[in-house]
């Protein structure tokens, strides 16, 4: 085993890292330099720093990340609508880059000589922290304590954690709680019952959204703006990149939107059941597609949307540090700048419904050429003829030749 001085831990104060802050110290007596990124999970950041304080930590960092975060992750992932799969909104994955970059500058920092986090050997969590360590500080020590050590289920961690008396949030007297993670962008929960693809989530799991079935009888209608692809405004009133998440978040999860229930495919190649909320990417993604429907160019959104799994599958599987993942962004961010505007939503029992949208400077849509009524001949019906017959040609010589 490798003699390690000082390790800077990724430390949310759950069961994982709780009982690897303490097998740290146990297994490599070492010191450790806990750090707690503050990226919207709220209620988890001080009890992290208790716990921390509890297990005899002196340098604790827990840092306000929550605008960096959305300003400069979130919403550039955001600009290139991304989803992976067709349905997962990457609240995770886009974490994990700004962890890793903030985690190896607290080792630089520190003179730390290794970092560690709690993602298991099963997961993408360790791929998306280390991916973004030797990028970052290719130098770097990495301890993946799930790779080494012997307590290789929820319930031995927690026998663990009782031992050592670690507090754990959520703890029941029967099965272990759920494996969870929160941000400003979604909630995720993995485990217990969720192991089980064909039984549906408890509803005392949810903690951000009511169900759609107890949602408001009433829709709410929300003007949001847009400048270069990234929200700046909510009904008129400006907001940070942090805050506009937040309040949205607050929204959607009124309406009961932004649940899912998704079995993906893991980077390690197995499929993984797991339920997210994510209600205010779930507005911001639809609102920002519809801005985006009035300002862009066809064929380059068409692109986009070429574009958009790749992007997402990187950002999915750790490649935000990667060459390929920078330049596609710039591609992506070289369209935004005329993404300028407002778009108008109703929220309504778990659905978001685009009902407006325009842009003063950008606008794209011509109310001439587009009209059913008198145009006063600003579009010739008749050119279409012309695309027509040219488009059909090789058709025609391929059915003229079936016929011979």
């Amino acid at each position: 085993m490798r003699k390690i001085n000082k390790v800077v831990l990724a430390f949310s104060g759950g069961l994982d890292t709780s009982v690897i802050l303490k097998w740290l110290q146990d297994t490599y007596q070492c010191e450790v330099v806990t750090f707690t990124a503050d990226i919207g999970q709220g209620e988890e950041v001080e009890p992290a720093r208790a716990k921390a304080q509890q297990l005899g930590i002196k340098e604790i960092y827990i840092d306000d990340l929550r605008e960096e975060f959305v300003r400069d992750f979130v919403f550039p992932m955001f600009r290139a609508n991304a989803i992976y799969e067709g349905e997962y909104l990457l609240g995770t994955s886009i974490a994990r880059p700004l962890i890793a970059k903030r985690q190896i500058e607290i080792a630089k920092e520190t003179g730390a000589d290794a970092v560690s986090h709690g993602a298991t050997g099963k997961g993408n969590d360790q791929v998306r922290f280390e991916l973004g360590y030797y990028a970052l500080q290719p130098s770097i020590h990495v301890i993946a304590p799930w790779r080494e050590w012997e307590l290789t289920s929820r319930e031995k961690l927690m026998r663990y954690a009782e031992q050592h008396n670690i507090p754990v949030e959520m703890k029941k007297k029967i099965g272990s709680p759920y494996s969870m993670d929160a941000n400003l962008l979604h909630i995720s929960y993995e485990g217990r019952s969720l192991e089980d693809p064909a039984v549906e989530p408890e509803e005392s799991m949810w903690r951000w959204s009511v169900s759609p079935e107890r949602a408001p009888d009433e829709a709410e209608y929300l003007e949001i703006e847009f400048k270069r692809g990234d929200m700046v405004a909510l009904n008129g009133n400006r907001m940070t990149p942090a805050e506009a998440l937040t309040t949205l978040n607050q929204l959607g999860g009124k309406h009961g939107i932004g649940r899912l229930d998704l079995v993906e495919n893991r980077y390690v190649g197995m499929k993984s059941r797991g339920c997210y909320e994510t209600p205010g990417g779930t507005i911001l993604l639809r609102a920002h597609r519809a801005i985006e429907s009035i300002t862009l160019d066809r064929e380059v959104a068409h692109l986009k949307d070429e574009l958009m799994p790749r992007y997402a599958a990187l950002i999915y599987n750790g490649y935000w540090w990667s060459p390929e993942r920078k330049v596609m962004q710039t591609m992506i961010d070289a369209t935004q700048n005329s993404v300028n505007g407002w778009v108008r939503v109703k929220l309504y029992k778990g659905n978001v419904i685009v009902v407006g949208r325009d842009s003063a400077t950008d606008s794209l849509f011509d109310e001439k050429v587009a009209t059913f009524e008198d145009d006063a001949g600003t579009y010739d019906q008749a050119d279409a003829l012309g695309f027509i017959k040219l488009n059909a040609l090789r058709l025609r010589i391929a059915a003229n030749m079936i016929r011979k």
